[in-house]
């Protein structure tokens, strides 16, 4: 019974039965990407400047911190979830690195070490929160840890940014191999890991099949509280490697780094193709969701448009998004009727 469910829960859409076609399924399968070869082709008309080598590994780059962040939001948001603590666990992680590589002069390695220690520390911590204490839903425990590890942040450092890391810890955010950013490359090893690891390991059919159905996986013997705890644990540590990259980028480490990124994150896993109903959603449609929110954020800029307004438009978007994913649910429970 547990194969069952699990493979279940990981099923592909039918984009071909009886030899014909599934329309609506190949729709649903390639909407993200068809979404995101619109707007580029839309910007390439609005703006010259837009389909260069520079500006497209500048997009590259800049998507990088919120796909690594969004990779771990799609562990949570798989299991019905969510993690509204992986901004400040960013800012706390990377403050952490700053005093102990910077100010306590510790081997960089070490420093590093430690930050993504403290990031998966406060992840599992999460899934301790929402399992042990049986709290209704990890809204309450992920906004707890973001509060805590926002005011920490603030107060190890005396809401003041410390700067001035080596190069060795600047290398994920800062460097190039020719002209693509290592960040990118990294964004491409890290969801290469976690393609495989959701399909192809016994812990990743776990995860959809708690989000697709908790008290079946539960009777299927599914250790549920484990699952969750494991789910929440990556979903930090992701959120301090995106930290790493991000110290990369600005050489500094600051207590209000990542407000925001939540948000971000969860965007993109949602236009990506995952719902917030738990077990749908996709690996490499999450870097296309990613991938949308800085293109979009791109050619604003180019166009001109104040930030003001792109935050008005980014908005929109997460609510287009989050109604699909609402239609879509309809759609499913009618067809189960």
């Amino acid at each position: 019974m547990l194969k069952t469910v699990s493979e279940k829960a990981v099923k592909e859409p039918d984009i071909q039965a009886e030899g014909k076609i599934n329309w609506k399924d190949l729709l649903y399968s390639l909407g993200a990407l068809l979404g995101l070869i619109l707007l580029s082709a839309v910007l390439t008309v609005l703006s010259p400047d837009f389909l260069t080598l520079n500006n497209l590994m500048n997009i590259a780059r800049q998507s990088a911190i919120n796909s690594l962040i969004s990779v771990g939001m799609l562990l949570t948001i798989l299991t019905a979830g969510i993690d509204l603590s992986v901004g400040s666990v960013l800012a706390l992680s990377t403050v952490v690195m700053a005093i102990l590589i910077i100010k306590l002069h510790v081997s960089p390695f070490i420093g590093v070490l430690a930050g993504l220690c403290l990031g998966a520390f406060l992840g599992f911590m999460n899934g301790i929160l929402l399992t042990k204490l049986h709290l209704p839903h990890p809204f309450i425990s992920t906004l707890g840890t973001m509060n805590i590890a926002r005011g920490l942040a603030l107060i190890v450092t005396g809401a003041t940014p410390i700067s001035g890391f080596p190069f060795s810890v600047q290398f994920l955010g800062a460097a190039f191999w020719g002209p693509i950013p290592v960040s990118f490359m990294l964004v491409l090893v890290v969801f290469i890991i976690f393609h495989l690891f959701l399909t192809r390991t016994t812990t990743g059919r776990y995860i959809y099949a708690v989000g697709g159905n908790p008290e079946a996986a539960r009777l299927s013997g599914v250790p549920v509280e484990r699952v969750l705890v494991i789910v929440y644990t990556l979903s930090g540590f992701m959120a301090a490697v995106a930290g790493l990259v991000l110290i990369g980028r600005v050489n500094a480490a600051y207590p209000l780094a990542g407000l925001g990124y939540e948000l971000d994150a969860i965007a993109a896993v949602i236009i990506g193709g995952a719902s917030f109903f738990g077990g749908v959603g996709t690996v490499w449609g999450t870097l296309v969701g990613a991938l949308i929110m800085a293109v979009l954020r791109n050619g604003l800029n180019l166009l001109g448009v104040s930030a003001d307004l792109q935050t008005v438009a980014i908005g929109a978007v997460i609510i287009g998004a989050v109604y699909i994913d609402v239609l879509r649910q309809r759609a499913i429970n009618k067809g189960r009727r």
